[in-house]
């Protein structure tokens, strides 16, 4: 697909591919995201509080000794669905267990965590949606960031093939300790 088809002739099917054409031709900066089911999504760039939310989180974890090339923020991941499909999710925060090769849409296998900031109108993707295909493709644990007065936390650890609320606290509680009370590695 080419940049001048978006938003005037999009195909039946979009792919990962047709994604990634889609960012690099919107002057916007919106992100592109698909479920495995094909149900495209586009959300504006994050804003100020968003972003800032997103850099705490680096910031903590590198302060801690966490090598950087291990922390990503808005990074492709590949969500494979329960036939062939594949989906493309891009989490606002990516831990990883090593660093990675290049590429715009990466496989879930060595991801440690998956961050969401959560934002008006993502709500239910971000805490239903996502919190399930992160689930099924195998993410050990999965944290949202509520932009409530608090900023709530609520860290989920995968069981089985769904995640258990493991812990819910104050975005500023979690700053204060170390990422290893939380993360397993």
């Amino acid at each position: 697909m080419s940049a001048e088809a978006v938003g005037r002739h999009m195909p039946a099917v979009v792919t990962l591919d047709d994604l990634t054409a889609m960012m690099a031709a919107d002057p916007h900066g919106h992100r592109y995201e698909t479920s495995p089911e094909g149900v495209l999504s586009v959300m504006p760039p994050p804003g100020y509080e968003h972003a800032v939310a997103t850099t705490r989180l680096t910031a903590w974890l590198v302060v801690a000794g966490w090598p950087a090339e291990r922390i990503t923020q808005a990074v492709g991941l590949r969500i494979l669905g329960p036939g062939d499909e594949a989906g493309g999710r891009i989490p606002d925060l990516v831990v990883w267990s090593k660093p990675q090769g290049g590429g715009v849409w990466l496989p879930t296998g060595d991801v440690l965590l998956v961050v969401e900031i959560v934002s008006p109108g993502s709500e239910a993707t971000d805490t239903v949606t996502k919190r399930h295909e992160y689930a099924m493709a195998g993410v050990p644990q999965y944290w949202t960031v509520d932009r409530d007065p608090d900023q709530t936390v609520t860290m989920h650890r995968l069981a089985g093939d769904r995640y258990l609320v493991h812990a819910t606290m104050p975005f500023g509680w979690v700053l204060d300790t170390a990422p290893g009370d939380h993360l397993d590695v």
